[in-house]
Parts: C-alpha cells; structure tokens; sequence
C-alpha cells in the first residue's frame, strides 16, 4: 500500500511537470512580438488588419498576408466601431482561465504540504525511514549474502573450540541428511557468552560466510521501539521472513537487551520488553515450529538471561568464547598482522607470551598502535620495538612527558617505585618485574608493571598475600627514605583491602573463620532477585571478618618493612637509577638486586627525550593488576 501511494505521487508530480512544460512551448512558439496599439490603429485604417480576436483587453489580429500580430487595448470603447468601419471581422472571446487541473494543485498544495511533512516525520521517528510510515511491525532485520560478507573461520583464531562447536551447524546447513540419518536434530539455538572482545559477532559473520546461506542480522536493541506492541511484531516478521529463506540462519546480538529476565512485579516491570521476550520464546519453540531456522545470539551477560530462553528446545546450547591463551594469542596476532608489513625480528609468540589477559580485540588494538608507532618514526616496517611501546602504551597508559614534577615529588615517585620493584623481586611467589618507570602515564605518576610467564586461572594463598605485600612497598618506601606519607599510595591501599577481603569472605582463606562465605552478593543490584535478598550474617561474625582481615593487613605490611630495611642500599640504587634515566626494564633490575652497577639502557631510534613531570593528586603508583575471584 504504501510502495503504491508513493508511485502514485511520483507519476502525479511527473504529469505536473510534462504539462507545465508543454503549455509553455506552445505559448512560445504562438506568441509574437506585441505591437504598440497607436500602431495597430494606423495598420486597421490603413486596410491591412483582416482580422480581430478579442479576448479581453488582448487583441489577436491577422494581417491581409497571413501575419498574426498581438496588441493590448487601454479600454477603449470605440474599438468595435472603428473595426467595423473599416470591415475588419471581429471574434468576441472571454478571458482563458487557468486549468482544472492548475486550480486543483493551487487549492490543495497547502494540504500536500502538510500530508508530505507528518510522513517525514513518522517515517523518522520510525528510525531513518525504512520501511516507510507504516510499517512499524516490519522487522528491521538485514539480510547478508556471499558479496557483502567475505569472513570466513580463516580469519578466527583463538577459540578453536567454539569454532568446533558451530561448524557443526554449517555441516548441517550443508548436508542435513548426515545427521538426519542417523536421528540427531540440529539445536534450534547456540547462545554464544563470552567477555567483551572476545570474537563473538566475529565468529558468527564466519559462520554466515561459511554456510552460504541466507543469514539475517539484528541488534537486541532493534526490537524494541517507543510504540507498544512494535517489539513483538518485529519478532513475528523476522521469523516470517526467515521462514521463507530456509533453511537460513538468524543472529542476534546483544540478546540481553531484549532477554532480560522477567521481573517479580516490582515497579510495573517492563511490560513493553517482556512482550517482545514471549513473542521470541512463542516463535523459537511453540506450536509452530521454525523449521530449518537457526537462532545464534551473542551476548556478555548471561546471568541476566530469561531462564525460560536458556532451556532445551531454545538454547539447546550455549558456546563459550573464552579470552585467548598464549597460543591464541599468537594467532591472533598473526591474522591482524597479515595487512602490516613486519619487519624481521618481529615474533608474534613472543608478544603473545608479554599480553596475557588480552582479548581479541585487544590483540588487534595492540598491532593497530604499533603501525601508528611506526607510522610517526616515518618506518617503512614495523619493528619489535614499535610493539614494545604499543605494549607499554596499553597496559600502562600514554606517556605525559609534557608534565612538569617538581623534584622533591620526582625523588618521592622514584622511591615509591623502588620500594613496590624491591619487594616484588625478594618475594618467592610474585610475577616478575617487567619494567619500573616515574614518566607519568595515564592517571599515574609511576607504574611497576609486572608480568606473568604463563596464563594463569586461578590464584593461591601465598600468591595473594605476596601480592598485599608488594603493594604496601611503596608506601613504606616513602616512610623509610623521604620520612612523609603521601596519597600516591591510596590505589594500593584500596586494591590490598581488597584482596584480603575476598580471601576471608568468598575464598575461604582464613583459619580463623574457615571454609564459609561471609559475602554479600556486591555486584549489579538486578531488579527482581537481588532487591529481595537479606542478610544472613550477624554484626559479631562481621566483626570477626574485619579483624581477620586487618590482621592480613598488619602482617603482610610488617614483612614488607622488614624486607625494605634489610635491603636499603638496593632501593637507594634503583631510585638513583630511575632519577638518572626514568625507565628500568628487567635486566637493569637484576644487576641491581645482584650488587652490580646497572647497565646503560638500550639504545631507541624512536624513543622520545626524558621530560619532567609534574604531580598531582591522583595515584603515584601503579603495579600489577589484582587478581579476580
């Protein structure tokens, strides 16, 4: 209906401008030039008008040879007379009017307007205008063939189990009868979870691109519109139209935007997005079902799902895309670096064995900084180094060598520094010291980063209290050599409590307290089961727990003192060294806590020249990320 109203205008708008066009050829090619009518009466005495068309005050007159000449009367009411006088014929004609049709647009144009003006408007609120005005209900859906997705499982790496996981469903798509045969039934579903970065709209583009069949996408937030009922007729007709292009497959991201669960009542609850959601779990699994229609969906919040979504016969399976290993890492690496020219020392296992806790999209932010790197120094290839400070860019922060630092402050971040570095490289089970820098990155003055050798899930006791203890190193650095205490050190306070609260409330690391979770669930209130939880511990347990805790505290902070004072002359060494040249990597660092004098830094083609800093109330210190439950 509405493809027909719009032809209709068009071709109306056509005929307009056509007749507009010929009306005014065929007035210029009869129009002649128009006489003065002093003139016209001399030629009308003089016998050489044969003819005379009045219409009006216009006068059309024809010459005794055949001419046509024009004139206009000033209302003169002896014309007629004298035409008659000298035997001049006279043709009597009223005025011409505009056309009907002339009329009807004149009359009407106002109410076009304003038809024309409300459609653009409710075509815009219906979101850019597709689909027209009236076509709220109309799924919003894109379908992708072989020419717009060129993605395949070559450019996924990293996740090879998931791939496992849904390259079943391009085996189906392709050959049903293999599994059909031997009565397995394809999933109606394959929820993908996985954290942000991962890959998981990625892989689902390789699936389309593998399958070569018809594959619609849609964002969760797609369905849901500011008219009520708009959702779940969206979901009707996207499942009508995948139904005509089966077997085909359809993918929604973000599904936690319209999947959430449902609400217990409180506050009205969202009526307009549970609709949607009953629509979606009618139309995957109810009396008439989508056959030949596969439903992959993405999201990163699974725990907010609909339970009624995640079971058999919907879901039928959920793929994990994990953050990468180190071999994952290293593959990733390599298909990001496939569009960079390298240069030869570049060793993508080696950059993946420095990032762990990278994702996907980390990974390829990191290659994509180095060809900036490189891109300023004017390299024509990218080399090891650009990596290592596309590295050190991420992890830490951008360099502000821009900022002033008065010395004093210079002098107290070096020992900060010093103090965190020292007691990391005395502690048996820490991660090693990667690099010690007082240039200012990001929101701190300093940053200890250190890194882990391999990938490591899952953290124990002795570990996290080796972690407290480094962290209380840069605040008794400053007690020891610059006798002050500043805020530098309110991060590591904050992360150190942290750390020790977990360990007695949620892991059980505590002889006092035992092997009980004394924890309250402190994510995300979610708005229908967290309202209504109470607490199940008394004010005395949780007095116990803050004793456990400050005891934790206490004890890894004395070690730490004692490690720092018995080791003196290798804090005063290594500030001395930072103040000299700002930056210390691992190999500065062991000749330091070997004895020996610090090896000169390496040279850097690109390497900007040390600049002051100067302070401010933020952090003065960074150092290794604290360990998640």
């Amino acid at each position: 209906m509405n493809n027909m109203l719009k032809n209709l205008v068009i071709w109306l708008v056509i005929g307009l401008v056509l007749m507009t066009v010929f009306n005014q050829f065929n007035t210029r090619q009869t129009a002649q030039a128009p006489l003065e009518y002093s003139q016209f009466l001399e030629e009308v005495k003089s016998g050489n008008i044969s003819k005379v068309t009045i219409e009006g005050r216009q006068l059309k007159a024809t010459t005794s040879d055949g001419k046509r000449v024009t004139s206009y009367s000033p209302g003169d009411i002896w014309l007629v007379s004298d035409l008659l006088k000298y035997g001049v014929k006279i043709e009597a004609k009223p005025e011409e009017e505009p056309s009907l049709l002339m009329n009807i647009f004149v009359s009407w144009f106002p109410m076009l307007l304003l038809i024309g003006v409300w459609i653009f408007f409710m075509r815009q609120m219906q979101g850019g205008g597709r689909g027209g005005a009236f076509s709220f209900g109309k799924s919003r859906a894109r379908m992708l063939d072989e020419s717009t997705n060129t993605v395949t499982f070559a450019d996924v790496a990293g996740c090879e189990e998931a791939k496992e996981e849904v390259s079943e469903l391009v085996d189906f798509l392709r050959d049903p009868t293999k599994f059909q045969k031997l009565g397995g039934r394809i999933p109606r579903g394959v929820l993908m979870v996985g954290n942000p970065g991962t890959g998981k709209t990625l892989l689902a583009r390789a699936i389309a691109g593998e399958a070569k069949v018809p594959f619609f996408s849609i964002s969760g937030s797609d369905f849901v519109e500011m008219f009520v009922g708009v959702g779940a007729a969206r979901v009707r007709d996207m499942f009508e139209q995948a139904k005509k292009h089966s077997p085909c497959i359809v993918f929604i991201d973000e599904i936690d935007a319209v999947g959430r669960q449902r609400g217990a009542g409180l506050g009205g609850g969202n009526d307009e997005r549970e609709q949607t959601l009953n629509q979606l779990l009618v139309e995957m699994d109810g009396f008439e079902a989508s056959v030949g229609v596969i439903v992959i969906a993405a999201t990163n919040r699974p725990d907010v799902l609909d339970p009624a979504l995640l079971r058999p016969g919907r879901f039928d399976r959920q793929v994990v895309v994990p953050l990468p290993d180190i071999r994952g890492r290293a593959e990733i690496l390599k298909v990001h670096m496939r569009k960079v020219p390298l240069a030869p020392d570049v060793v993508p296992e080696t950059i993946a064995r420095g990032t762990p806790g990278f994702s996907g999209a980390d990974l390829a932010n990191l290659v994509n900084e180095a060809a900036l790197f490189a891109a300023r120094g004017n390299k024509r290839l990218v080399d090891m180094e650009d990596f290592e400070r596309a590295k050190d860019k991420i992890m830490m922060g951008a360099e502000r060598r821009s900022l002033v630092m008065p010395e004093e402050e210079r002098r107290n971040t070096a020992y900060h520094e010093s103090g965190h570095a020292v007691v990391a490289k005395l502690l048996p089970k820490t991660d090693p010291v990667h690099k010690v820098t007082i240039i200012p990155r990001g929101r701190a003055l300093g940053v200890t980063m250190q890194l882990p050798t391999e990938d490591r899930y899952s953290q124990d006791r002795e570990r996290l209290l080796n972690t407290v203890t480094v962290l209380f190193g840069g605040r008794i650095a400053e007690e020891l050599f610059m006798h002050q205490m500043t805020t530098g050190a309110s991060n590591d306070f904050e992360r150190a409590t942290e750390i020790a609260r977990r360990m007695v409330t949620h892991w059980g690391m505590s002889d006092e307290l035992g092997t009980m979770v004394y924890g309250e669930n402190d994510g995300e209130v979610f708005l229908g089961r967290s309202i209504t939880t109470h607490k199940s511990v008394s004010e005395a347990t949780l007095q116990k727990v803050d004793q456990e805790i400050r005891r934790i505290i206490d004890t890894q902070y004395k070690l730490a003192r004692r490690l720092l004072e018995e080791n003196r002359d290798k804090v005063e060494a290594m500030a001395k060294a930072l103040l000299e040249w700002e930056t210390l990597d691992a190999e500065q660092l062991n000749d330091i806590m070997a004895g020996k004098p610090p090896r000169a830094p390496k040279p850097s083609s690109s390497a900007a020249k040390p600049g002051d800093g100067a302070a401010n109330d933020g952090a003065a210190g960074a150092t290794a990320p604290a360990p998640t439950a």
